[in-house]
């Protein structure tokens, strides 16, 4: 599944405006909360209010906010590391325009009914990331994604053994 943009918001607003809004489709979810998280490296407040569009009815705890800021603290880098392009090599600086590809669950019989976990790649590890998403009504939300802010390797421009 591949969802791609001509540009990256830097509004919330030019966020809630992204035809990807569209949470039918669970690519656009994943896509969305890259953007969303991108957003909060940029404006805290307006990312926080981008992701808790994406999580529908469970918006984020005071804990969750702690978690974003605790795991973007000095990776501005981090959310755009899944668009395609991205790498170490080029401190992760997409292809233009952004292309994201979520690859579907290899063992989706692992999932409970009402979930669906999917799968995002970065150039900064070795293997795919999962992000697990609930749904209500139509849209999927998101559900479950610390393995999306877990660390990948660092940009070659600060990596001092490069």
């Amino acid at each position: 599944m591949l969802v791609t943009f001509s540009s990256v918001p830097a509004t919330f607003a030019e966020f809630s405006a992204l035809p990807q809004t569209d949470l039918s489709k669970p690519e656009n979810t994943c896509a969305m909360f890259l953007l969303a998280l991108n957003l909060y490296t940029k404006d805290k407040d307006a990312g926080v209010e981008a992701v808790n569009l994406l999580r529908g009815p469970r918006p984020l705890s005071n804990y969750d906010i702690q978690f974003l800021r605790d795991r973007l603290r000095d990776k501005a880098y981090l959310p755009l590391a899944y668009f395609d392009g991205a790498t170490p090599e080029n401190n992760y600086t997409p292809s233009q325009p952004l292309t994201l590809q979520v690859l579907t669950d290899p063992r989706p019989q692992d999932v409970e009914d009402g979930y669906l976990r999917v799968f995002l790649k970065t150039a900064g590890a070795d293997s795919p990331r999962p992000i697990k998403l609930r749904r209500k009504g139509e849209n999927w939300y998101l559900w479950e994604y610390s393995s999306i802010l877990s660390g990948i390797r660092i940009p070659v421009k600060d990596d001092p053994w490069a």
